[in-house]
């Protein structure tokens, strides 16, 4: 069975003791009512990762990501980040291609083959982000946009490399507008993505990964979303920031 998963994804927001007590409190309510076979996976900003990993219990049901990392090991990046740094932290998932990473850093698909082979190297699992702009929806070209990124960022790794890699997809479109891509909308390109993934690693390794939605799932749509047969779980924006809505997400499979 694939494995489902909830990551929640922080951006640039908490303060150190803010960031402690949501640590706690998802932890403690992870703890009491979250299901045993979902892998929960936090992405606090990068200062605060040391200092909320000794108050996550050590029985693995939730896990430490960076946000991104860079593609060196080490070296003159004034204000980066590596994957090496991250693992000595206590990480064990990094996310990379985040849509506002493509935009606003104008990452693209050869820095993040790059950034992907250095966090495998790193011992690192992935969440690979991938999805379409709003006009991209529009024109009706979205799975094509697609899988072009996975093919450009991934399809270089080899099998053993990419049963490390964990898909999330983004709506670009969906992202912090209050619009949310349908459930069928949702299942279409989870659907595209675990059939272009099966064409170059085979069916049993499509169907082997867990492929996430990242489009402003909340606790009132993620049952409907996480309900259809490809999705596998959501990347959380803003509904991870509180532990309440988090958690009931983390409930909804």
């Amino acid at each position: 069975m694939r494995q489902k998963i909830v990551a929640g994804n922080w951006k640039m927001n908490k303060t150190l003791t803010e960031a402690q007590a949501l640590t706690s409190e998802i932890a403690n309510m992870v703890e009491d009512e979250g299901p045993a076979d979902v892998k929960v996976v936090i992405a606090p900003p990068f200062p605060f990762i040391y200092a909320v990993e000794n108050l996550i219990p050590e029985i693995g049901k939730i896990v430490l990501a960076g946000q991104n990392c860079h593609q060196e090991d080490s070296g003159a990046f004034t204000g980066e980040v590596s994957a090496p740094m991250l693992k000595s932290l206590g990480a064990q998932y990094v996310i990379l291609g985040h849509s506002e990473r493509r935009e606003h850093f104008s990452e693209t698909d050869a820095d993040l083959a790059k950034k992907t082979d250095n966090a495998l190297k790193s011992n690192l699992k992935v969440i690979f982000c991938c999805g379409e702009p709003l006009e991209i929806r529009e024109a009706d070209t979205q799975n094509d946009y697609v899988t072009k990124q996975l093919t450009n960022g991934l399809f270089h790794l080899s099998t053993e490399q990419f049963k490390n890699i964990v898909i999330a997809y983004e709506p670009i479109w969906a992202i912090g507008t209050g619009k949310t891509a349908s459930s069928a909308q949702a299942q279409d390109m989870h659907k595209t993505i675990r059939q272009h993934i099966a064409t170059k690693f085979g069916e049993n390794v499509a169907n082997e990964t867990s492929i996430l939605y990242g489009g402003s799932c909340k606790p009132d749509n993620a049952k409907e979303l996480f309900s259809q047969p490809d999705v596998d779980g959501g990347l959380i924006g803003g509904a991870s920031l509180k532990s309440r809505d988090f958690t009931d997400i983390i409930k909804s499979f």
